[in-house]
């Protein structure tokens, strides 16, 4: 029986890492287990669910890698082989996993003849001792593991083991916080994948990285991976831009070098028949001009194109990575004390992203309005900071006599976090005014205004952008402002800071009745 220290990383975090990183990855680096169809006894063996019937499970894969070994059919056995240690360990049987990937490799030797085909097999069962020292938090043997499987991706000559080499040597140097180390192994593979324009597949690295940080509940690693991906995210927008106009210019050049043969065919024509000639020519003039025009409406168009669905992709894929955060982080933070400062920022930080992606996501749903006396909410609003201000702090409200159709879920939430931000910022002997002005048949403002220092200029369309820096949760996470715009996105309003207002910051939410 194995005993591990209470720092360490629990067995089942260390399982769904490594699950992780063998069900997302394979797809990266094509280690594919079988080309021809699988046998009766492999697909009885997945079949079975694994979480509730583990042994019957395990059992079944090695009667399917004895039957695959017999057969003279490897690749499946090693997989099936490889599968069942994953089983043995899964319920801390070491000894039997190290056992079993120790008759793998004496099949491999015994059956296999091509040496790049013997080092990628051997690749397989290596990695999978690697990860098993991984579980076990033994770096050095770990390290011993990797140096071998280096030394098989160079002999298997095979670039999806290479590519997968330099991934779960990046994976080895973030979980012993050798993060520059990670950082240049995990670049270096995306370079090379960019290089080859395989755009999707460095997608699906990053993604599976920060899935990784999340799972192991590092707040850092996930903040610093997702900056990277930001980043060469937009590296990749612009390469494949410019991929995108190479070929239109290739394609203009085309038809221009083949409107240039034409005519010259027809100069060279021109003596036999004059008059067909300049009639010709004058088409082909024609033709000229309107193929320029057209091919400039067409690039113009296709242009236009690309930039919307670009950005409607980029949408989709910040609103699935701020759900997919949220849903990951809340189940490890509840196990956590929330009195501590760290945590209870955490799961803050983790309620404001799944709030933001629920406000992203939520589509023309109808919100439930309700008729209501404006000055009394007004009042009611600005009663719950009261307690907050700074001494001798004047709290002023100005609402007419009047009622208006609301959601009086989200306008509460909006005005009384611009109230608090205003509470905090205002120093003694400033004033808070809360304001309701009807500005139109149909449409009215909230204004919440203060005489705190105010936001720089520069800083006032970032106020409402999330992510745009990572900072210390501890003092907060610059996610508040961004939600209440989405409230307001929601109700058909907006939310702005007034830029003539001068005497410190006020906020303008207009809505439509």
């Amino acid at each position: 029986m194995y005993i591990f220290a209470p720092s360490i990383i629990t067995n089942v975090m260390k399982k769904r890492v490594f699950i992780l990183l063998m069900t997302m990855f394979c797809s990266f680096v094509g280690i594919s287990a079988q080309e021809q169809a699988k046998s009766d006894l492999h697909q009885r063996a997945e079949a079975v669910d694994s979480k509730k019937n583990i042994a019957t499970a395990r059992s079944l894969f090695i009667h399917a890698f004895n039957d695959y070994a017999n057969k003279g059919q490897i690749r499946p056995g090693v997989e099936c082989a490889v599968k069942a240690t994953a089983l043995y360990y899964r319920e801390n049987f070491y000894k039997e996993a190290f056992d079993l990937l120790r008759r793998a490799d004496q099949t491999i030797d015994a059956t296999t003849k091509d040496a790049a085909t013997r080092a990628a097999l051997h690749y397989q069962t290596t990695k999978e001792r690697h990860q098993m020292y991984m579980k076990l938090r033994k770096a050095d043997s770990a390290k011993d593991q990797l140096n071998i499987m280096e030394s098989l991706a160079n002999q298997a000559n095979d670039d999806a083991v290479s590519n997968d080499l330099l991934y779960t040597k990046a994976i080895y140097y973030y979980t012993y916080g050798m993060n520059a180390k990670g950082n240049a192994v995990f670049k270096e593979m995306a370079d090379k994948l960019t290089a080859s324009k395989e755009y999707g597949k460095v997608d699906e690295v990053y993604q599976t990285l920060i899935a990784n940080g999340r799972k192991s509940g590092n707040a850092s690693m996930v903040a610093q991976s997702y900056s990277n991906y930001i980043a060469w995210k937009d590296s990749a927008t612009a390469m494949k831009h410019a991929d995108e106009i190479a070929a239109l210019k290739k394609t203009i050049s085309d038809h221009e070098a083949d409107i240039a043969d034409k005519a010259s065919s027809l100069t060279t024509r021109k003596a036999i028949i004059v008059g067909l000639g300049i009639l010709v020519g004058i088409l082909a003039a024609a033709l000229v001009m309107g193929g320029i025009v057209l091919l400039r409406f067409i690039l113009l168009t296709r242009k236009q194109a690309k930039n919307i669905r670009l950005l409607n992709d980029s949408n989709a894929l910040k609103a699935k990575f701020i759900s997919n955060i949220s849903s990951q982080l809340e189940p490890t933070l509840q196990r956590l004390d929330s009195k501590v400062p760290e945590v209870k920022a955490l799961l803050d930080f983790s309620n404001h992203i799944q709030t933001l992606s629920d406000l992203e996501n939520s589509g023309d749903d109808s919100l439930e309005m309700k008729d209501t006396q404006i000055p009394q909410f007004c009042e009611s609003l600005m009663d719950n900071i009261r307690g907050k201000v700074k001494p001798g702090v004047t709290l002023t409200v100005n609402a007419q006599q009047m009622s208006a159709s609301i959601n009086r879920e989200y306008v509460s939430h909006i005005l009384s976090h611009l109230l608090d931000n205003a509470a905090e910022y205002t120093p003694e002997g400033g004033t808070i005014w809360l304001e309701f002005k009807k500005r139109g048949p149909h449409t009215f403002h909230f204004l919440v205004a203060d005489t705190g220092a105010g936001i720089p200029e520069e800083k006032r369309e970032d106020v409402f952008k999330p992510f745009l820096e990572v900072r210390d949760l501890t003092t907060g996470d610059g996610l508040g402002l961004p939600i209440c715009k989405q409230m307001a996105l929601r109700m058909k309003g907006d939310l702005d800071i007034d830029p003539q207002f001068t005497k410190g910051t006020r906020f303008v939410l207009e809505l439509h009745s």
